[in-house]
């Protein structure tokens, strides 16, 4: 079989919203780019993460939201439309056809080969195209791995038997289960509990820990589970799953748990941590281990690599394994490859672009369940683990006014964590009906570093959940 032979100056392999970015900044920095995807071009998240799980969600929040508004409850008391909420997630995924994307690349002048890309060696890619055919990609400067990361299964004896959910199924099922069990504690196993349960199953979520969102601050944890409860989710906690036992004529997964109790699913969710996608990409070609995750520096170059040129953007990375956060990595990585192929200077870039600043200090995230939980930057934990002088402020959200147009019994809870030698906030987590829209707010204060005595400045629109900055102030203030 005959072999085509191109050159790029740069090479991205995953073409999903960061591969993506990444090229398209390179290619605005003037250097010729290909991108290489075997899958569909946008990715994990366009297609079987944040876009059809926010669909089947949203619903969800606004009906939950909806019962605690006097004179709406009755209006929405009944279930939700199963067909309609499934039809509109799959519009939202695009059918899971990916013209647009491709439109997309087009425009931006970034050539794709739809195939599987590996690397053969020091600026070296080959490809096997969806036909058949071999291409041989070299690039002048750069090689830029943005392949994502696969669910992680657990090694549980008879997982073999039957035929689990990942994330990918959780999101793109096109039936309800009768019953579902979930395992798991972390954010895609309250998300996927809070949507399921709502659309007719009987969830139970089998929980390693004591408490859900182990990550994030305690009260999220608990003020979730209190949700899911209310919502009719069975959750276990310090319960592992022993084995497992499917095939039977009803397809009924038999699940044993370690306490010696069984439980019967229609179908088991496994959401139980993620693995990156490097098995099979050639990094034994370039002196580093497949299946490992890839350790970089600020501008995302791999380290331990000659020559500079590998680069390892968004989630294989394991900086910070959320799709906004990979874009960030993606717009400095694609910078930071552009200056360095024209000789320039990247420690005195604009505002510091071409270095990463935000992948632990400033990370925001929105678990959207019921209640939402919101957060950026350090918990209370990860503060004293991290030996500084922290004061912990707490504050009841049902007591800001902006909580009480949300109607009848608001539960939330905010948290302002103060660097008491800087003056300024390091960390916030906020808990309760709509505080996803607060997180930026804390963004910007935790990332622009602003000190205590200008955020006294920034006056919260009334009424609005907002005001909860006014009065974490003032309980600080004492």
């Amino acid at each position: 079989m005959n072999e085509t032979t191109r050159t790029y100056d740069v090479i991205v392999i995953g073409a999903g919203p960061v591969g993506e970015n990444v090229a398209e900044r390179a290619r605005a920095a003037g250097l010729s780019t290909v991108i290489v995807e075997r899958d569909l071009i946008g990715g994990e998240c366009s297609f079987w993460a944040c876009d059809p799980s926010k669909a089947l969600l949203r619903p969800v929040v606004a009906r939950a939201d909806a019962r605690r508004v006097p004179g709406l409850n009755p209006a929405v008391a009944g279930p939700l439309d199963v067909e309609a909420v499934l039809a509109h997630r799959d519009k939202m995924s695009s059918y899971w056809k990916d013209e647009d994307q491709v439109d997309w690349l087009n425009s931006v002048s970034v050539d794709l080969i739809r195939g599987h890309g590996r690397l053969t060696g020091p600026r070296k890619v080959s490809v096997q195209t969806l036909d058949g055919e071999t291409i041989a990609l070299t690039a002048r400067h750069a090689v830029a791995v943005s392949t994502g990361t696969s669910a992680a299964l657990p090694p549980i004896p008879g997982l073999d038997t039957v035929r689990p959910w990942s994330s990918r199924e959780a999101t793109t099922a096109n039936k309800v289960p009768g019953r579902l069990a979930v395992v798991g504690g972390g954010v895609v196993a309250v998300e996927m509990a809070t949507a399921w349960q709502a659309l007719g199953s009987q969830v139970t979520m089998l929980v390693l820990e004591n408490g859900l969102l182990e990550r994030m601050e305690p009260f999220a944890g608990e003020l979730v589970t209190d949700g899911l409860r209310e919502a009719g989710v069975a959750i276990r906690f310090n319960t592992t799953v022993t084995s497992l036992t499917g095939g039977g004529k009803d397809g009924e997964v038999r699940i044993t748990l370690s306490d010696g109790g069984q439980l019967a699913a229609d179908e088991i969710l496994l959401a139980t941590g993620r693995a990156p996608q490097t098995r099979d990409v050639g990094l034994e070609t370039v002196g580093l281990t497949p299946g490992d995750w890839l350790t970089v520096d600020d501008t995302f170059r791999v380290t331990g690599v000659d020559g500079g040129w590998l680069y390892a953007v968004g989630d294989v990375n394991r900086r910070a394994l959320m799709t906004h956060q990979g874009k960030y990595q993606a717009r400095i990585a694609g910078a930071v490859i552009g200056a360095r192929a024209k000789g320039e200077p990247i420690d005195d870039a604009p505002w510091g672009a071409h270095v990463a600043t935000a992948d632990n200090a400033a990370v925001p995230q929105v678990v959207f369940t019921t209640p939402e939980i919101a957060s950026v930057g350090l918990t209370s934990r990860e503060a004293e683990q991290s030996g500084r002088r922290i004061e912990i402020v707490d504050y009841d959200l049902a007591h800001v006014a902006g909580a009480h147009q949300y109607g009848n019994d608001y539960r939330g809870w905010a948290r302002m964590l103060i660097d008491t030698d800087r003056n300024t906030v390091v960390g916030v987590t906020f808990a309760g009906p709509g505080v996803g829209e607060l997180v930026h707010s804390a963004t910007i204060a935790v990332a622009g570093e602003v000190p205590l005595d200008r955020l006294w400045h920034a006056v919260p629109a009334f009424p609005t959940l907002g005001e909860v900055w006014l009065r974490l102030l003032e309980t600080h203030r004492g």
